[in-house]
């Protein structure tokens, strides 16, 4: 049986650019989950006066069209200004690898979605997004659906792990069913409070935990 990768893919899975966690980095977003068998999470360093993208990294779990694309992604948007870098499409990076096969195209689709999520996620943290839209619960709850629930390796919105979501005069109050003294409530506290606080009109977050 012929296998399904071709050799510019192969040699992006087997010595991937750009792979690791940038500590300090100015916009980081994760897309995807294990339950699905493929995430990538990427990492974004921005010069303040030129918005160009100075340094891009990511990390990834999954198949091997999944890796390849992260490298070929952190590649083609490293030195590009944020909103050149935003156009980037999931095509020109199948295109860049010389091709994937059919079934493997939502692995392309993940890294650039990766890849534009923390480009928003800069831009919200510096006032930069022009589309202001006020955060409802159906905001907050979008955005959860980015949080992973490590007890069931999906998101907290789809394991029912969040019972009730208030926003009042800029505050956001989450109640999640699970344990405060659990071993995973301070990760999923950390990254629900790290989805929610860059929204614009947030000035508070609050997390209970009354499992």
């Amino acid at each position: 049986m012929a296998f399904p990768y071709n050799e510019k893919v192969l040699e992006h899975f087997r010595h991937p650019q750009n792979v690791g966690k940038i500590e300090d980095a100015d916009g980081k977003a994760t897309e995807g989950s294990p339950a699905c068998g493929d995430m990538v999470a990427v990492y974004i360093k921005v010069d303040p006066e030129t918005k160009v993208l100075n340094d891009v990294k990511f990390e990834s779990y999954g198949c091997a069209s999944n890796i390849a694309t992260g490298s070929i992604i952190t590649q083609l948007a490293k030195g590009k200004t944020l909103s050149d870098a935003k156009k980037i499409t999931w095509k020109q990076a199948s295109d860049e690898l010389g091709g994937l096969p059919a079934i493997k195209a939502h692995c392309s689709v993940l890294a650039v979605e990766g890849l534009r999520a923390a480009i928003r996620d800069y831009e919200e943290r510096h006032g930069l997004v022009t589309e202001r839209e006020p955060t409802t619960e159906a905001v907050i709850k979008r955005r959860l659906r980015h949080v992973m629930n490590p007890l069931r390796g999906l998101d907290v919105v789809r394991t029912d792990l969040i019972k009730e979501i208030e926003v009042k005069d800029g505050v956001v109050r989450i109640v999640a069913d699970l344990a405060a003294d659990h071993q995973f409530a301070p990760v999923i506290k950390a990254d629900i409070a790290e989805k929610i606080e860059s929204l614009w009109d947030v000035k508070q977050v609050v997390i209970e935990f009354v499992g």
